[in-house]
């Protein structure tokens, strides 16, 4: 009965120790970023506590057979580089944590928020 308590104490445990490293993994906050849909209508997407040290194609423009994104925002608690291109190609812009919104002239079309370590 014993070894069995310890047994699922220590499996207990290792999860727990599993799980902490998540959160440091992921940018507090949310970043925003505008876009026209297939109609011509301005849109605004938000990507809330985003992952960190990935690219990410955001939704809607991340692709380069579609228009680019564009005034993008973040309210992070970490620095992101946006990318003109997909999967983190292309010309690249630094932005701060909880920055104003950038210019609509800042185009958008992939993400990578740096890792809070």
């Amino acid at each position: 009965m014993k070894l069995r308590n310890t047994a699922v104490a220590a499996v207990a445990a290792f999860a727990l120790v599993l799980s902490l490293p998540a959160s440091a993994l992921a940018a507090t906050g949310e970043f925003h970023y505008k876009y026209r849909d297939e109609a011509g209508v301005e849109q605004t997407s938000t990507l809330h506590d985003p992952r960190s040290g990935d690219c990410i194609n955001l939704d809607a423009v991340g692709s380069d057979d579609v228009d680019p994104g564009y005034a993008p925002h973040n309210r992070t608690d970490s620095r992101v580089t946006v990318y003109l291109g997909a999967d983190c190609d292309g010309p690249e812009w630094r932005l701060r944590p909880y920055g104003n919104q950038a210019s609509d002239r800042l185009l958008v079309r992939s993400v990578r928020f740096d890792s809070n370590d």
